[in-house]
């Protein structure tokens, strides 16, 4: 097997194990805590976060991989520990959120996150459009996340 099929699986092992490690605070409060909040319009149902999380470890692990093929430039080391901070944040997000049942904390954390992703999509760009492309849907359902998350707050206040 070559190194960049190496490579590869190794950047699907990093996403997932964050994607786990995120599901271990996230199982122990869905049918809780998390069924008993309010919930803002447009809210799935919970059956939906872990298919769609899978595929956006998928698509971001090939855009940090499609970006570490690029080695040869010096900013691939930059956009790749970008993206290794976003991934950090991801993980952290689920711990605040539904570790530490902080919803407001949470948001805060999520803003941050966004940030992040955003840094490291333009890093990306940078290096392969397709690696940019491929961490927009990441951003988006981050985005979409922001708005659950700021509206969970907003009308658990006091009981959150």
């Amino acid at each position: 097997m070559s190194r960049d099929w190496i490579a590869l699986l190794i950047f699907f092992g990093i996403c997932f194990a964050v994607g786990a490690s995120g599901s271990v605070f996230t199982a122990s409060s869905v049918k809780t805590w998390y069924a008993g909040l309010l919930k803002p319009a447009g809210t799935p149902p919970p059956w939906v976060f872990g298919p769609v999380w899978s595929i956006l470890y998928l698509l971001m692990a090939a855009a940090a991989w499609l970006v570490w093929r690029q080695r040869i430039h010096e900013d691939v080391w930059l956009a790749l520990a970008l993206f290794m901070v976003q991934l950090i944040l991801n993980g952290l997000w689920s711990f605040v959120f539904f570790g530490l049942r902080r919803p407001g904390a949470a948001l805060v954390e999520i803003i941050v996150l966004l940030a992040a992703i955003a840094m490291t999509a333009m890093r990306f760009a940078e290096l392969s459009r397709l690696a940019f492309w491929l961490m927009t849907p990441y951003g988006a359902w981050v985005l979409y996340a922001s708005y659950l998350n700021f509206g969970i707050w907003r009308l658990n206040q006091g009981t959150a």
